[in-house]
């Protein structure tokens, strides 16, 4: 193919699917217009597009506030998220009715606040379900997100598992999945429009290991460590396979051209932000299958050797359930969606409670 080609990521290679890490208009416009076949949304990624396209949803703020008298900023925020959503589920309603509902969702994120709490995420998870016919759940893969990815599934809710970074993690999603949709097949209901998929992201495994490496002084070799994340889907994929899960793994948290190209050829997802998407789209590197090609053993045995949560990431048994909340890169991750959730609150906060003093430009009371 001609590498200099602006539309790269139209290019289907094996299964490999992509989606737009946003859910903003324009951003998702351009990503369907180069091939994108689905979207998803996090805290972070909606309190990124809220300040982006303000102009979009300013009035549809005020509007809210002025419409429910007895709402507190929580209620606005998350009438909202779900309004953002439903926008942008609209724009891949087309690619849902051509491939039945396997393609073509968009994924929106349960309360953050929930992530030990099995019941209110399940709860979260079905109402969500109700918004479009093409939405797809977000739920964290905690011990208590576990149970509800089960609970979940087993309604009907094609999910997301999200806050995820390990192979243990990835293949206890799946088997919660597996019996989601056993329990379900059970009562007569269908389950083949279903599409639910399991998020790992590599990037943010990457950054654990960097934070381990500079906490314990490892000095590893140039570029071992952007390995990581890799190695890790790579080798939850081969389990996915000799399990005969019916859940597709994600890749997500973008950190180098890596996370692209040595991805493409699996029968996976990747999410991919704008800004990376035109990168990727303007760069030289050829778009060749590399999913089936091994991880370098070098790496992975300095890896085994001297990062003992590399261990627990990689390998099946590395962790059990009740071990993923407290893993490194998962309570990174869980303290700053509630940080970017916290944020979101103030922000629809100022719509409803101006602050006086800035409104006067008396320069916040100094």
């Amino acid at each position: 193919m001609d590498t200099a080609s602006p539309l790269k990521l139209t290019t289907q290679i094996g299964k490999t699917d992509f989606w737009n890490d946003s859910c903003s208009i324009s951003e998702l416009e351009y990503a369907i217009s180069h091939g994108a076949v689905g979207a998803t949304t996090n805290p972070t990624i909606v309190l990124g597009v809220l300040k982006k396209e303000m102009h979009l949803w300013s009035d549809r703020i005020v509007e809210l506030i002025r419409d429910n008298p007895t709402w507190g900023e929580a209620e606005v925020a998350w009438r909202l998220i779900e309004l953002m959503a439903v926008r942008g589920a609209e724009l891949l309603r087309p690619t849902f009715y051509a491939t039945a509902g396997k393609k073509g969702r968009l994924s929106i994120q349960t309360n953050p606040q929930y992530w030990r709490d099995p019941a209110a995420l399940a709860a979260q998870a079905i109402h969500f379900n109700g918004l479009a016919e093409n939405m797809q759940v977000k739920i964290p893969a905690t011990e208590a997100g576990i149970q509800a990815i089960e609970e979940a599934t087993a309604h009907g809710v094609s999910v997301n598992a999200t806050v995820c970074f390990t192979v243990p993690q990835a293949i206890a999603v799946a088997e919660a999945v597996e019996r989601g949709l056993a329990r379900r097949e059970a009562d007569d209901c269908s389950t083949v429009s279903m599409s639910p998929v399991c998020t790992i992201m590599v990037g943010r495994l990457d950054d654990w290991m960097k934070v381990v490496a500079a906490r314990d002084g490892i000095k590893a070799p140039e570029g071992f460590l952007d390995w990581a994340g890799i190695a890790a889907i790579k080798r939850a994929a081969v389990e996915y396979a000799a399990r005969g899960f019916r859940t597709r793994l994600l890749a997500a948290a973008y950190r180098h051209d890596g996370h692209w190209s040595e991805l493409v050829g699996g029968d996976i997802v990747l999410t991919i932000p704008h800004s990376w998407q035109v990168r990727f789209n303007a760069s030289s590197i050829p778009v060749v299958a590399r999913f089936d090609n091994p991880v370098d053993p070098a790496v992975i045995d300095f890896m085994a050797a001297n990062f003992p949560d590399f261990v627990r990431a990689y390998r099946p048994d590395g962790m059990a359930p009740a071990e993923f909340d407290a893993y490194g890169a998962t309570a990174r991750t869980l303290r700053a969606f509630l940080v970017s959730y916290q944020e979101l609150l103030a922000v629809v906060r100022d719509f409803m409670i101006p602050d006086p003093d800035v409104a006067r430009g008396e320069g916040g009371g100094k």
